[in-house]
């Protein structure tokens, strides 16, 4: 078993993270990913997720294209690509703290 997971941040990768990227491995590589969830954080989800996924590698499923030791995570906490930077500016204040609602039509 290897001490280095086939991506990066294995250790802390959401359920959904770990669905795709396990997409490309081989067979050997989910079983490693298996054994190293095992001996370290044993997360129950992961743990299923990589079951899954070896059953079906054994069902016939193959290996999607991509090597994810060079995947990168995104650029927030949860992955995504979106940039501070392109927010929208703020606008105006509500007039007396609170926006016009219209109730009824």
């Amino acid at each position: 078993m290897a001490d280095t997971p086939p991506f990066p941040d294995f250790d802390h990768a959401t359920v959904d993270t770990v669905k795709h990227r396990i997409r490309s491995l081989e067979r050997d590589e989910v079983e490693s990913l298996l054994d190293h969830e095992r001996a370290h954080s044993s997360r129950m989800p992961v743990i299923e997720v990589l079951r899954t996924r070896l059953g079906e590698l054994d069902a016939g499923a193959t290996p999607s294209g991509g090597d994810q030791r060079e995947a990168r995570e995104g650029g927030t906490a949860h992955g995504s690509p979106v940039n501070p930077d392109g927010a929208a500016e703020p606008g105006p204040p509500d007039r007396h703290g609170l926006r016009q609602v219209t109730w009824g039509g």
